[in-house]
């Protein structure tokens, strides 16, 4: 061989080298991708357009995450009756018979009454609950301005 064919030899070496590194880099490269891809990403539940719009939804989520309230029909009416709570929020499919136990002795306790639009099942779903809530009691709103919607 002569000298510039070995130059020509050398040189079609070091690229082809040069080519090798850069696809195992790259193929690297690709590699390290999917992994920082493959972090643990936070899931958050769709809100309806219900939720979205309503700001009593908005308010209920509040007070149940912050404040202090309970849960029920029969914890509802034996707060009414002690004229503990500060509000009551009836689902619009409350059934009859506590509905108009907890308006007679929230009437005579003068403790308001809140009307969610929703069924109990959207009442325990805004509350973050997977069951159906009928009453709520508001104890304590905690940083939640649920106590505005009574005024309405």
């Amino acid at each position: 061989m002569s000298d510039e064919e070995k130059e020509i030899t050398a040189e079609a070496e070091e690229t082809a080298e040069t080519e090798d590194t850069e696809t195992a880099e790259g193929e690297e490269a690709v590699e390290a991708a999917p992994k920082a891809k493959k972090q643990k990403k936070v899931v958050r539940r769709r809100k309806t357009k219900k939720e979205r719009e309503n700001l009593l939804t908005v308010a209920i989520r509040l007070a149940v995450e912050s404040g202090k309230v309970e849960f029920g029909a029969r914890t509802g009416i034996a707060a009414s009756i002690l004229g503990k709570a500060k509000v009551f929020v009836l689902a619009a499919n409350t059934p009859a018979e506590y509905r108009t136990k907890l308006q007679g002795y929230a009437k005579t306790a003068k403790i308001p009454i809140i009307d969610f639009e929703g069924s109990t099942m959207e009442l325990g779903s805004v509350c973050g609950k997977p069951f159906p809530i009928s009453i709520l009691s508001v104890f304590e709103e905690g940083s939640s301005n649920i106590l505005e919607f009574v005024k309405k």
